[in-house]
């Protein structure tokens, strides 16, 4: 298709002049989603341009707001399209956003699953658009974006090629038991939920380059988490690297030159597997 992001999109320009548009995406399952997508300022539309997705995907939190910031990220040295990346944030169902019960509900149990068809299947009609480079499709998130980063890789390595996940759920049974009962039910009565969404079941499906990040002393998301993901991921002979931040914490911040550190073993892994420009 041509560009027709103009299609029901509000386009603006931030105080730099970069634009950032907002749209809406139908998946092959009949489910609306909004999204925003930040293009690099000499933008070609003659080109193909590789796209790099940012994930949350748990009920905790939306991530396409029609705020300042959006087009982002300070893991990325700032405005990630200036980079030359398509830059792109989609919302998946059981985010709070204000979409009505069944849209919030549809999530119950199925954390690591429904969200991660939602992500994969809006990724597949965005990548139909013609600027769109489907041989450099990236994705990263943090913490339950990590999680989701993970089960996107595994479990749709046809779609997703790079991923950067940051302290991660490997693991939903060892997790914050009030954010996982209130999401998931109870271990008891539905444990193959549990095992389902977690992205360690899904390790053998890796075919596309993992870049796996966590602090030892992370205090949300314990490092076991970690563990049980590498040892499948170990089992299953996959290749993937790995950078562990000695006790340091869910944001991993604390230490001389950590911030930067790991923005540079991010933004130089992103650069490897899948490099910037349109071509």
């Amino acid at each position: 298709m041509d560009d027709k992001l103009s299609i029901a999109t509000n386009l603006k320009a931030d105080p730099l002049g970069k634009q950032i548009s907002f749209f809406k995406v139908t998946t092959v399952d009949g489910v609306e989603m909004d999204g925003w997508m930040a293009k690099p300022k000499d933008f070609d539309p003659s080109k193909k341009y590789p796209i790099f997705f940012s994930v949350y995907g748990e009920p905790a939190a939306c991530t396409v707001n029609d705020r300042n910031g959006v087009g982002r990220d300070a893991q990325f040295g700032g405005f990630v399209a200036d980079k030359g990346y398509l830059y792109v944030s989609v919302e998946n169902r059981g985010a709070p956003a204000p979409k009505g019960r069944e849209w919030r509900k549809a999530i119950y149990r199925k954390i690591g699953i429904l969200n991660i068809r939602d992500q994969a299947m809006a990724a597949k009609e965005i990548l139909k658009w013609n600027f769109v480079d489907t041989s450099r499709v990236a994705v990263h998130g943090w913490s339950g974006g990590g999680s989701s980063t993970l089960n996107l890789l595994f479990q749709y390595p046809e779609i997703y090629k790079t991923g950067i996940a940051i302290a991660a759920v490997g693991n939903q049974l060892a997790y914050d038991n009030t954010y996982q009962e209130r999401y998931m039910g109870l271990p008891s009565e539905n444990m193959e939920d549990f095992l389902a969404g977690s992205p360690y079941t899904h390790a053998a499906g890796l075919r596309g380059n993992l870049l796996y990040i966590h602090g030892t002393g992370d205090d949300n998301v314990h490092y076991a988490n970690a563990e049980v993901l590498i040892n499948a991921l170990i089992k299953n002979n996959k290749i993937f690297q790995m950078m562990a931040y000695p006790n340091r914490t869910h944001g991993i911040f604390e230490g001389q030159g950590t911030s930067a550190h790991l923005s540079n073993i991010s933004t130089h892994f992103l650069y490897q597997y899948c490099p910037p420009g349109g071509r």
